[in-house]
């Protein structure tokens, strides 16, 4: 029996921090997404979970340096996307991060972006660092 890495190639990039960068990848990792098959629903929902990702490394990991790199990996097949963003800022504990939806916090900008990584994908991990996400979304049949 295959897994599914053995059908899907893993796709690697270090991107700058600036706006085409960001599109570029996006348009790369959400073609692929079309290519195959994926409805808008889940190119809509990977989209936003990833422009989060993108944003978090340049505004918190990299303080703004649109110079440092950021890592994506991407796997892309019939069943799941799985990326990965890495960036070489120090990191940051996700249990520290207010939930945004608590009464207290709603006036409190923090926490939006991993909260909606969460919220549009099937699984969100953060590395033990704290420079690095990894989420997966697997393919849904709607559209």
């Amino acid at each position: 029996m295959c897994t599914r890495s053995e059908h899907s190639e893993l796709n690697k990039r270090i991107v700058q921090g600036t706006r085409d960068s960001f599109d570029e990848i996006q348009d790369t990792i959400l073609g692929t997404m079309r290519e195959k098959g994926y409805s808008e629903h889940d190119i809509f929902s990977v989209r936003i979970a990833f422009e989060e990702s993108l944003a978090n490394a340049l505004l918190h990991g990299h303080q703004g340096d649109d110079l440092r790199g950021i890592e994506v990996s991407w796997k892309i097949d019939d069943q799941a996307v799985e990326i990965t963003v890495t960036d070489e800022g120090r990191g940051y504990d996700p249990n520290a991060i207010p939930d945004p939806t608590a009464e207290e916090n709603l006036k409190i900008p923090s926490g939006r972006g991993l909260a909606m990584m969460r919220a549009f994908m099937d699984d969100v991990q953060v590395n033990e660092k704290g420079n690095e996400v990894k989420m997966i979304r697997a393919k849904r049949n709607d559209d």
